[in-house]
């Protein structure tokens, strides 16, 4: 993903469209500021939820369990049930098939900094307001991309477990609670991706790479990776996938974006987050710390280019997933802002091509 210096390169190199920041839609307010929390929208109630995540102090005691649900045509936020367990956690992935929310993993983190990728489940029933706990991962993972495919598939690539990368990509099938094993991930296994599907073609960008060290007595370091990857689901089986490397970006890639489908536009959609890796309090693993980006992006499917907009209106980073609210509108909740400073509004922006 293009830094700042870059951007008039990629504005020149692809296809160009506009932002509208003047969207009338106040931010809406949290009840509590949270970052790299697990957000997922449901269209029927026009409500936006958010799982977990991290709180305002960003250590480790500010990991959350807590749950929050925004009604947008009511314009409020309110405090729901928290996760069933009552466990905080970082950068679970959440996603909705019908009136059901599936929470997916993240990792705890202890006193000591040691961290584990949890296995966990969580279908939170949006109509009965009531949790149940669905199968376990096969792979716990953390940091992962999370994609709906035909309102019953749900697919998780790459990201952390335990104490690496990992290259597994998860189907999960609604209809059956069961697990299967995907076509594996084709490029350098990452965490703090993002990514989106449209009917049958997935778009997942950029995240974090880990470097072997270069002698014995050096450690691993953690880098950001500039790569997308284009997957085509074979559509007489959703277990295999044809993935194809897209063309790199000028600059460096991102971290922790926002993303997501946007059907009507046949595009996948990335907004904001960092072009410095940084651990979950926002400091760069190269001890600078990180800032956001207004960075708006996408890849539009049927021309099989990139498209850059205009920056949305407020910089931001940490996400796990951009909300579609219908049309161009598209919200980010939650978050981190300049000075890594944690975030309750949810921010709408508007594109128009």
């Amino acid at each position: 993903m293009p830094s700042v210096k870059h951007w008039p390169l990629v504005v020149a190199a692809f296809l160009v469209g506009c932002a509208d920041n003047s969207l009338q839609m106040p931010a809406l307010q949290l009840p509590e500021p949270v970052s790299n929390n697990a957000v997922a929208y449901h269209a029927e109630t026009q409500t936006v939820y958010s799982f977990a995540g991290l709180g305002a102090g960003k250590t480790w005691q500010d990991v959350t369990a807590s749950a929050y649900a925004c009604d947008l045509a009511q314009k409020s936020c309110e405090t729901i049930a928290k996760l069933p367990d009552g466990v905080g956690r970082l950068a679970s992935t959440a996603q909705i098939v019908g009136d059901t929310i599936y929470v997916f993993g993240g990792y705890t983190v202890a006193e000591d900094g040691s961290e584990i990728s949890m296995p966990e489940v969580w279908a939170y029933d949006v109509k009965a307001q009531t949790y149940s706990r669905a199968a376990d991962m096969p792979v716990p993972v953390d940091d992962s991309v999370s994609l709906v495919y035909q309102d019953r598939y749900i697919y998780l690539i790459s990201g952390w477990h335990k104490d690496d990368n990992v290259v597994n990509v998860q189907i999960y099938d609604t209809q059956t609670d069961t697990w299967q094993p995907v076509t594996d991930w084709p490029g350098a296994p990452v965490f703090g991706h993002a990514g989106g599907i449209v009917e049958g073609v997935m778009v997942v960008c950029d995240g974090v790479q880990i470097v072997p060290p270069k002698s014995s007595d050096a450690r691993r370091t953690f880098e950001d990776i500039n790569a997308c990857w284009r997957g085509d689901i074979d559509r007489a089986d959703p277990k295999t996938i044809a993935w194809r490397k897209l063309p790199q970006l000028p600059g460096r890639g991102n971290y922790r974006m926002a993303a997501t489908g946007w059907a009507n536009a046949n595009m996948v959609i990335f907004a904001g987050g960092s072009d410095n890796p940084y651990n979950y309090n926002g400091i760069g693993y190269d001890t600078v710390p990180s800032s956001p980006s207004a960075h708006v992006w996408g890849y539009d499917i049927p021309a099989d280019k990139y498209v850059v907009f205009a920056d949305k209106s407020v910089a931001t980073m940490d996400h796990r997933a951009l909300v579609h609210l219908g049309a161009s509108k598209f919200m980010t909740v939650g978050g981190m802002v300049q000075n890594q400073t944690v975030t309750g509004q949810a921010h709408a922006f508007e594109i128009k091509r």
